[in-house]
């Protein structure tokens, strides 16, 4: 028996050492320049979906967080036109980062955010003027998404002291509303239209045109180099919004940066063990030879028997 609990041991401590470093993690250090998370709730959420909330965004393992409520008379600040009685799920965890390192955007629970994708938080965000933060969202319910756009506003101001242009967190606000449109109006993918806004923005920030037509023409030419089709309608849904964005005060110079980090960031901390194929290969590995392994035993056990 101890020689069998000495074998399993080692095999546990053998699979162990494939498997990142996580569970004996050290407590992550308090950022004493940047500061400690900001962890806000969707002001409807249950204590029960408040706590799961908690747990999927790992609130736990972090030394500090600060923790707010985000609430339909938030959402009247931020969007015009906006109804105070909205209910409100979405929630999200804000960790600011170093200038520089741009927008990394994780949606923990994909199956409750139902139309918003990561690509689309992040263009909207740097729209409405945040950047360099890590940001993850989740719902405890299937929920479209929006509110928690307005959550890590509320987070943004409370983390950095400084105040957001209402302006902008409107035209952010209808930037996910277009995006949304398009993913539901046209036969292309989310993906696609993230892509599509994004790379819009990027001749934006490049070219710095000074009239609609200018943003007209910016627009026909991605689509045309994306090979996409829209409606009369869509097409110009899309060049009203690319024009308030024209329009709006920002420093086109730091926006080319900030875009260009935006698709290479999406999940380039949470997606990479679950697309690391070599990781899983050397988990398949590491079963296949351990079966031979155990195989071979047997069959040795078996050979001295029959001798």
């Amino acid at each position: 028996m101890k020689k069998w609990m000495s074998i399993i041991a080692a095999v546990l401590l053998g699979f162990i050492t494939l498997i990142p470093g996580q569970a004996f993690a050290a407590p992550k250090a308090i950022n004493e320049k940047l500061g400690v998370p900001i962890v806000v709730y969707g002001a409807n959420l249950s204590e029960s979906e408040k706590e799961m909330i908690r747990e999927v965004l790992r609130v736990d393992e972090e030394q500090e967080v600060d923790e707010i409520i985000v609430s339909g008379q938030d959402l009247v600040k931020y969007i015009s036109n906006s109804n105070p009685n909205a209910r409100m799920y979405s929630s999200a965890k804000i960790t600011r980062e170093e200038d520089g390192k741009g927008l990394t955007v994780s949606i923990v629970t994909p199956e409750n955010i139902t139309e918003v994708t990561s690509e689309m938080y992040a263009n909207a965000m740097l729209t409405a003027g945040l950047e360099d933060a890590m940001v993850e969202v989740a719902a405890p319910k299937p929920v479209t998404g929006h509110s928690a756009l307005v959550g890590i506003y509320k987070a943004y101001e409370v983390k950095t002291g400084e105040t957001l242009d209402i302006e902008r967190t409107d035209v952010a606000n209808e930037e996910l509303y277009v995006a949304t449109e398009l993913a539901d109006n046209t036969n292309i993918s989310d993906e696609q239209v993230a892509q599509l806004l994004t790379e819009i923005k990027k001749q934006i920030a490049e070219i710095d045109p000074q009239t609609r037509e200018e943003v007209e023409q910016i627009v026909t030419d991605q689509l045309s180099k994306l090979q996409i089709e829209l409606s009369d309608a869509d097409r110009q849904m899309l060049i009203d919004l690319m024009d308030r964005i024209r329009q709006l005060d920002i420093d086109f110079s730091k926006w080319a940066d900030q875009l260009s980090n935006i698709s290479s960031k999406i999940e380039e901390k949470f997606g990479n063990l679950l697309h690391d194929e070599g990781f899983w290969e050397k988990v398949k590995n590491f079963f296949s030879k351990l079966i031979e392994t155990i195989s071979s035993w047997f069959s040795s056990s078996e050979e001295q028997e029959a001798n």
